[in-house]
This record gives C-alpha cells, sequence and structure tokens, in this order.
C-alpha cells in the first residue's frame, strides 16, 4: 500500500478543527483561566502564525500517522483510532504528565491540553485507517 496523500490532508485538517473548537468553543474559558491569561492577552496574539504553523505540525502528525498505520497494517478506522491511541498512552500522555508533574501544574490543565491530542490522534488514526488506498 501506498501512502494515501488526501486522507493525511483531511485527517490534519479535522484536526486543526478539532483544535479550534476545542480551544476556541470548549474550554476556552476554563483553559485561559488555569494558563492566567486574560482575554486581551488572548486578542493581542498574532492573528495568523499560530494557525499556519499548527496546520503544518497537523500535516506533519498526519503523515507520520499515515505511515505507521501502513507499518501496522492498520488499514480499518477501528485498528487506526486504536493506534492513535496507543501512541498517545504511550508516549503523549506520559512525557507531557511528567513535565506537568515538576512544573506543578495543574491536573485540568494537563487534561485540557492533552486529552485534545488523545481524541486528535485516534480521530487522525480513524481516518487514515478507514481511508485505506491499494498500490496500483
Amino acid at each position: 500500500m501506498k501512502t494515501n496523500y488526501p486522507a493525511v490532508i483531511v485527517a490534519a485538517v479535522v484536526y486543526w478543527i478539532m483544535g479550534a473548537l476545542w480551544f476556541g468553543v470548549l474550554f476556552a474559558k476554563p483553559w485561559m483561566a488555569l494558563e492566567h491569561m486574560t482575554v486581551e492577552q488572548a486578542r493581542s496574539a498574532n492573528p495568523v502564525l499560530p494557525y499556519v504553523v499548527s496546520f503544518l505540525l497537523n500535516l506533519l502528525i498526519a503523515y507520520v500517522l499515515a505511515q505507521l498505520c501502513l507499518w501496522r497494517n492498520a488499514t480499518t478506522a477501528a485498528r487506526g483510532a486504536a493506534l492513535g491511541t496507543l501512541l498517545w498512552i504511550g508516549f503523549v500522555g506520559p512525557i507531557t504528565y511528567t513535565t506537568y508533574m515538576y512544573e506543578l501544574r495543574p491536573w485540568q490543565l494537563f487534561a485540557i491540553n492533552q486529552f485534545y491530542p488523545l481524541a486528535g490522534l485516534c480521530v487522525m488514526g480513524a481516518i487514515l485507517g478507514a481511508w485505506t488506498k491499494k498500490a496500483a
């Protein structure tokens, strides 16, 4: 099988939109409170650069996850989602939680910040696993 680039792009776009909903709608107020950020500070941030950079990084994440799906033969939505979840459980969660502990950051902030990549990796893996492209 070959890398399905349209699936990679769609997975990255979905993850990007999830981030906007997660931090802009669902958890905006508690996240800002836990980060000790004011509305004025948030409004003063560069309105374009973080969105462009995060989308490019989402493309990288989706591409690497697609390679892992191919390598592990995760060719269904369930297998792709399981792989994304396993990556979060084995790498993202433990690494970031260790940092949060030493920085004495609240567990609620960890939950808001890190359950987004958990959900995102799961959804991206499901998209990539379900949308397999057969070799020509």
